[in-house]
C-alpha cells in the first residue's frame, strides 16, 4: 500500500428490522429492510470501493442486511461475524477496528446505532463537501452508510483521524 492510497472504512447500519416476539439479537429484517438492504448494496457498489474485509455484528438483522447487500458488489470480501459489534459503543468499535490486519486496505463494518453514528462522528475530524451536514441532518437511519478515509496503521486509528468522504441513506 502506498502512502497515496488511504485506507477506507464504511460504517453501514443494518436495514429496518421487524419487531416480532423474539430477543433483540434475533430480530429479522422487515419487508422494507430487505428492499433497502439491496438498494444500499447497489449504492455501496457505486462507491467503487473494493472491500478486503467485512466485520458484521452477529445479530440476525445485520447478517441479513449484509447477505442482501453483498450480492450487489462485484467482489465478495472475507466476512467475519464479530459479536463485539453488537451493542458496541464507538470506543469498542474503534478497538475492533484497531485489530484489523495491516494488509487490509478497505473495511466495511455492519452494525447498529447509536454506535455506528457515534463512531462516524468521532472518527471524522474533517469532512468533504456537505457529507457531515447530510449525515447530521438525517441522523443515521436504517440501511444508511458513511464512508471514511484515513492514512496510517489500523492500530493507530483514533478519534479525529479520518475524513468523512461520503454519506448515503435511503429515501424516507
Amino acid at each position: 500500500m502506498s502512502a497515496a492510497e488511504p485506507r477506507r472504512i464504511v460504517l453501514f447500519r443494518h436495514a429496518k428490522a421487524d419487531w416480532p416476539q423474539v430477543s433483540d439479537h434475533e430480530r429479522p429484517l422487515a419487508e422494507r429492510g430487505r428492499k433497502d438492504a439491496a438498494v444500499a448494496g447497489r449504492k455501496l457498489a457505486d462507491t467503487g470501493i473494493t472491500f478486503d474485509l467485512a466485520l458484521c455484528s452477529t445479530a440476525t438483522r445485520t447478517r441479513e442486511t449484509w447477505k442482501l447487500a453483498v450480492h450487489e458488489l462485484a467482489h465478495r470480501p472475507k466476512t467475519v461475524y464479530e459479536e463485539r459489534v453488537y451493542e458496541a459503543s464507538p470506543g469498542e468499535l474503534i478497538a475492533v477496528l484497531n485489530e484489523t490486519p495491516e494488509d487490509v486496505r478497505n473495511v466495511i463494518l455492519i452494525g447498529h446505532n447509536p454506535g455506528v453514528h457515534g463512531l462516524a462522528d468521532i472518527l471524522s475530524g474533517t469532512a468533504e463537501g456537505d457529507a457531515r451536514e447530510r449525515m447530521n441532518r438525517r441522523g443515521f437511519p436504517a440501511a444508511g452508510f458513511a464512508v471514511l478515509s484515513f492514512d496510517g496503521a489500523w492500530k493507530a486509528l483514533e478519534p479525529g483521524a479520518a475524513t468523512l468522504t461520503d454519506y448515503w441513506a435511503p429515501a424516507e
